[in-house]
């Protein structure tokens, strides 16, 4: 079974994540990095997949040189080659022209078999919009079956089970597909030291958008279909209200959560 999983290099987020004052867009080279996590439960599910059975796990990701870490941890977890599309035209893509880029190397990696599946994280942990993992199975021509926190492979198909607010259900796609799995869905291993030791081993592969006959007027932030307008640092946390409780500690709090609004 071959399967290419979609990671993304992100801004950690328990760092100071800032915009570019310049075109506010987000800020990916001034703040430490990493792959996304949510994406790391969708390494994990492809290589279970193929550990159950045969074949291989091809990992890639579009963004700047420092994205090349989002690959790197996915081959130190067992992925077994990387593909890296990095070109100054991509910065400020939207989702659109981001799922564009996605499948066009998807395409381009198909020249020897289409992958049986293409595997997604649920969405990622900077933008939250969760929309290209659907955009990107309607460019290829994928079934998609999305937010599984349950996937098997088994006969030609994929199985999910997905976990709503008041019902489960239970779908199923015929291969090739395109599966999104939610963080619920495994445990995602660390790299042994043997793993990452191996990785340095692994062949990774760099694309720019000529290589994928995508045209710069079909990226960046001047194609872009929605943009950030404006942003402003979060204001300092001010020192909080002391309630000295005389008897009437209840009625001061309330008093305190009704000018607020909060009841």
């Amino acid at each position: 079974m071959n399967i290419v999983v979609c990671v993304k290099y992100v801004p950690d987020a328990q760092a100071d994540r800032t915009f570019n004052a310049t075109d506010n867009t987000t800020d990916r080279e001034n703040v430490d990095g990493l792959l996304s996590e949510l994406d790391e439960y969708a390494v994990e599910a492809a290589l279970k997949l193929v550990e159950a059975s045969e074949g291989e796990v091809t990992v890639v990701t579009v963004g700047p040189d420092q994205a090349a870490d989002a690959i790197k941890k996915a081959l130190q977890m067992g992925a077994d080659k990387g593909v890296h599309i990095k070109d100054d035209a991509i910065h400020g893509s939207d989702a659109p022209a981001t799922s564009l880029v996605l499948a066009e190397a998807i395409k381009k990696l198909s020249a020897d078999g289409q992958p049986d599946l293409v595997i997604t994280g649920m969405a990622s942990t900077d933008g939250t919009m969760g929309v290209v993992p659907t955009m990107l199975a309607e460019r290829l021509g994928l079934p998609a079956v999305t937010y599984a926190s349950e996937l098997t492979v088994d006969g030609g198909k994929a199985t999910i089970r997905r976990d709503g607010d008041v019902s489960t259900q239970t779908i199923e796609a015929s291969l090739p597909a395109l599966v999104s799995v939610t963080d619920q869905i495994n445990e995602p291993r660390y790299p042994s030291f043997k793993g990452i030791m191996a990785a340095k081993k692994k062949p990774v592969e760099t694309w720019g958008i000529a290589d994928l006959g995508v045209d710069a007027s079909q990226v960046g932030l001047d194609a872009a279909w929605t943009k950030v307008a404006s942003f402003a640092a979060r204001p300092p946390r001010t020192q909080g209200t002391i309630v000295t409780d005389e008897g009437d500690g209840g009625q001061k709090l309330a008093a305190f959560l009704a000018e607020r609004k909060f009841i």
